[in-house]
């Protein structure tokens, strides 16, 4: 029987401990032998549970005992969950977390600690939630050379943006009804401003290039400013709008951004709607592949973690994974080749004449226009639209 530590018994460590309850014997026969709970950490008590008598409150007890050989660390956060994986690694535990802040920010780190220890760091549900893509990037892909990956990699807004799209409604009508349906937090910055998707992007640029990325370098842009406004255009181009967090290889050159995006029907994530989160990659010699599925949510995440415990279990020697620190140089931005959608007050003769030649999207909204620039730098872009007079807003095309 293999002995493991939970850290956390929130949404997915509650998760984690029902996912092994419910399908222990399936488990069991995978991992080749039994997996039991020995300890659940929490700052809190909970009585009437029959998870109380697992309950320790002081993480020396779990790091100090032989007995545990994984440590699932579903905190959140990266204080104290930086200190304690690094403590169960160094004392020769496995690891397996779904924490994208802790992985985006020491992943490198913790690994070379792992392989130094012989034990491994595993992250799948880090990334995608219950979508297989970590385990993929690390084995079936690793004879491509992945030039892009893009992704719709939160189903919250994921779960915004389609409705206001099908439905007509404002950004701040549909934030509410997703957070009465729990799809979305009573703080939902993390989210809606797209730093949970550049957490998640900057972890697979990382598994790509096998470099470090630093999630603060990644051009992050969220979904608060699009409007209702902004959807009935999106309709009558037969386009969809998404929160895409994207990486990609151009001349040798790596761009990472995350921002909204307008897709054409024919583009693999034009359907992916709702809460639902989808990766497209492209890789030299396999082309176009898409993982699709849940994102997030309670079991879809926890059955990603215990996956990853099970491969703890099975794998007792060290999984190498091809991430190291040196720090990865992304390419500037401003570089980057585009069309852009633009919504202006009143009509278009001005942008004919600024940007040449447009496609043209007139007596749409009233009292305004909208257009579609030429191929354009993000450096261009910025220089003619600061001619133009009357801008409302801007979308990026893909």
């Amino acid at each position: 029987m293999i002995q493991i530590a939970v850290l956390g018994y929130g949404t997915v460590g509650s998760g984690v401990v029902e996912v092994l309850e419910t399908n222990q014997e399936l488990i069991a026969k995978r991992a080749g032998q039994e997996i039991n709970v020995k300890y659940v950490l929490d700052l809190r008590d909970f009585p009437g549970d029959k998870i109380q008598d697992k309950i320790v409150h002081d993480y020396d007890v779990i790091v100090n005992d032989p007995e545990i050989q994984v440590v699932v660390e579903v905190m959140g956060g990266i204080h104290p969950a930086y200190e304690f994986v690094k403590a169960a690694l160094e004392a020769k535990k496995s690891v397996a977390t779904s924490n994208k802040a802790l992985v985006a920010k020491h992943g490198a780190q913790l690994l070379a600690i792992a392989k130094e220890k012989n034990v491994n760091f595993f992250f799948e549900a880090s990334v995608g939630g219950g979508i297989p893509i970590i385990r993929p990037m690390n084995t079936c892909l690793t004879a491509d050379d992945v030039d892009e990956i893009s992704g719709i990699l939160n189903g919250t807004t994921n779960y915004i943006l389609s409705k206001m799209f099908l439905e007509g409604l404002d950004f701040d009508t549909v934030l509410k009804d997703a957070q009465d349906k729990g799809y979305a937090e009573r703080n939902p910055e993390a989210d809606v401003e797209g730093y949970d998707a550049c957490r998640k992007i900057a972890i697979l640029t990382s598994l790509t290039t096998g470099q470090q990325v630093n999630f603060e370098e990644i051009y992050t842009e969220g979904i608060t400013k699009i409007t209702a406004e902004d959807m009935k255009y999106v309709h009558k181009m037969g386009k969809a709008v998404k929160l895409i967090a994207t990486s990609r290889k151009e001349d040798g050159k790596i761009y990472a951004m995350v921002a909204p995006f307008l897709l054409d029907a024919d583009h693999p994530l034009y359907s992916v709607n709702n809460v639902f989160n989808a990766i497209f990659v492209h890789g030299n010699m396999l082309g176009d592949a898409m993982f699709y599925g849940s994102g997030a949510g309670k079991l879809p995440t926890a059955s990603a973690v215990v996956a990853d415990v099970v491969d703890a279990v099975r794998q007792q020697d060290h999984v190498a994974v091809e991430w190291n620190e040196t720090p990865l140089v992304l390419a500037d931005l401003k570089g980057a080749q585009r069309r852009f959608f633009v919504r202006v007050k009143g009509g278009l003769a001005e942008a004919e004449t600024i940007f040449g030649s447009i496609e043209k999207w007139e007596q749409v909204v009233e009292g305004e226009s909208g257009f579609i620039t030429p191929m354009l730098s993000e450096k261009e872009f910025e220089e003619k639209a600061e001619k133009l007079s009357g801008m409302i807003h801007r979308i990026r095309l893909i």
